[in-house]
């Protein structure tokens, strides 16, 4: 037998571990940070899902009038958007899976906003509250990982 055979799954479930539904007693044992965290990051997807959305509606030019369609904005502002729309969708799904990776992309979005927002407010216009409330949300995250890493180190 090759090694390549050895190392397949057994079963087809081992395949889709992010997805798979855990028993009681694994979830009791997993505590209630990581029940926060998983909590956390699905309404992050959510609200992920709908950024990404309202982004790629900003491209199709849907609800927009003729004068501001897609074309007519700058260069900067069509790059951020385009981004924008495929990240946030992106991270919307490695969120909902509860995903390493799904984080590492939603703290790119998150980060990446705030950014532009911050140093380039030509592009969005500069809202400060969207750098606030993006880094908050930042935070939350960081809080939930480290209370949850914490319970489960014991």
């Amino acid at each position: 037998m090759s090694d390549q055979s050895r190392r397949r799954p057994t079963r087809p479930n081992d395949l889709l571990d992010p997805v798979q539904i855990k028993t009681t007693a694994e979830r009791a044992s997993q505590g209630t940070w990581t029940e926060y965290l998983v909590l956390f990051l699905r309404i992050m997807a959510a609200i992920s899902l709908a950024k990404g959305l309202y982004h790629w509606s900003q491209v199709c030019g849907i609800g927009a009038s003729s004068n501001h369609s897609f074309e007519t904005h700058s260069l900067p502002w069509q790059s951020a958007t385009v981004f924008f729309a495929i990240i946030d969708l992106v991270a919307a799904v490695g969120l909902w899976l509860a995903a390493a990776w799904g984080a590492v992309v939603w703290l790119t979005s998150v980060v990446s906003m705030a950014v532009v927002e911050l140093f380039f407010p030509s592009v969005y216009g500069g809202s400060t509250f969207v750098v606030f409330a993006e880094m908050g949300l930042l935070i939350v995250y960081l809080f939930l990982a480290f209370c949850s890493a914490r319970e489960r180190s014991g």
